[in-house]
């Protein structure tokens, strides 16, 4: 199995600054994207971002020119770095990591526990 561990979110004023970053372990393989997706009351979840091994990156529209995200392929760990956050950012956010064994054609997915990001206007 994978587990993935989260850290960081909490909370903060509108115009400020956060971090989250997430670590996977147990049976890590070929890992092909870590991402962070997030869910605010009432709503689906939805994409942040995410990163692909080769470094390639996809930002939803809503955060893009605020929020980076990077990883450590070496040490299958990914970041986000949200700046300039706005009350709609608020949500909780999840650690997402897709992964092939090299065993099958099957790509693999698994999902961080969550963590709470509040943004207050």
């Amino acid at each position: 199995q994978v587990r993935l561990v989260g850290s960081g979110g909490g909370l903060v004023q509108a115009g400020g600054s956060l971090g989250l970053s997430c670590a996977a372990s147990g049976n890590i393989f070929i890992v092909t994207t870590m991402g962070w997706y997030r869910q605010a009351p009432g709503k689906q979840r939805e994409l942040v971002a995410t990163i692909t091994r080769g470094g390639s990156t996809n930002y939803a529209d809503s955060v893009k020119g605020r929020f980076t995200i990077s990883r450590d392929t070496a040490k299958n760990t990914v970041s986000l770095q949200m700046n300039v956050l706005k009350s709609e950012d608020t949500g909780v956010y999840y650690c997402n990591l897709r992964q092939r064994t090299g065993w099958d054609v099957n790509e693999y997915e698994y999902w961080g526990q969550g963590t709470q990001v509040t943004v207050s206007s």
